[in-house]
């Protein structure tokens, strides 16, 4: 399976937020969902990195299955849409077309059982938000790290130190002064300082669930 891949992005069709990759001599065709695509819309020719998954789309009983791939920015996505594509109702063409928001703001309103808000994302009704609450509400937490309600990349783009800021977000979240110094300090050994709040919460986020060996 294709978990990740990097190449350059040669285009961007936007009516149906299909992206092509080249990665060397080969050119792979990824689906991205809306909110994807806007953050690579003005990286048309770049070298950019996507957080992969695949899957099979057609009628198996007619032999016809092609295979797809879809395309995140981060691996927080990824594991987000994977959710998402559990909740009956749903699959992988439905998530796409309705992850058109940070995943932070759809987590939130599945944690606060906001039916209204999801039931706002396309091809999402009042029917499947329900279900999304009932399938995914005690899940949430594993996300938590991304509900941030003050947009954390922009207070640190504000001013004030990344880690201060981190530690603050962190603390807002619900976790105490100890455990958020303790996670922003897995961060001090890292070479490149994080660039913003947002990038070191998905910093944080990789070391919690990084496999132990």
């Amino acid at each position: 399976m294709i978990t990740r891949i990097t190449g350059t992005l040669e285009r961007i069709d936007t009516p149906t937020s299909c992206i092509d990759l080249a990665v060397g001599p080969v050119v792979h065709e990824v689906l991205v969902p809306d909110l994807v695509r806007r953050s690579l819309q003005a990286k048309v020719g770049q070298t950019v990195t996507l957080f992969t998954l695949q899957f099979l789309e057609g009628t198996p009983g007619r032999g016809n299955l092609t295979p797809r791939i879809v395309g995140f920015l981060s691996e927080v996505e990824r594991e987000f849409f994977d959710l998402i594509c559990e909740v009956d109702g749903v699959g992988v063409r439905k998530a796409l077309r309705a992850i058109i928001r940070p995943v932070g703001e759809i987590a939130a309103a599945i944690d606060e059982q906001d039916a209204k808000t999801l039931a706002t994302l396309p091809g999402i009704g009042a029917a499947t938000a329900e279900r999304m609450i009932a399938k995914l509400r005690r899940r949430m937490p594993k996300f938590a790290l991304l509900i941030a309600r003050d947009a954390p990349g922009e207070a640190a783009a504000a001013g004030g130190d990344v880690f201060t800021e981190t530690f603050e977000v962190l603390r807002s979240l619900g976790h105490s002064d100890s455990d958020a110094r303790r996670l922003v300090d897995t961060l001090r050994p890292e070479k490149k300082k994080p660039k913003d709040v947002q990038a070191a919460l998905e910093a944080i986020y990789r070391q919690i669930h990084k496999p132990r060996s």
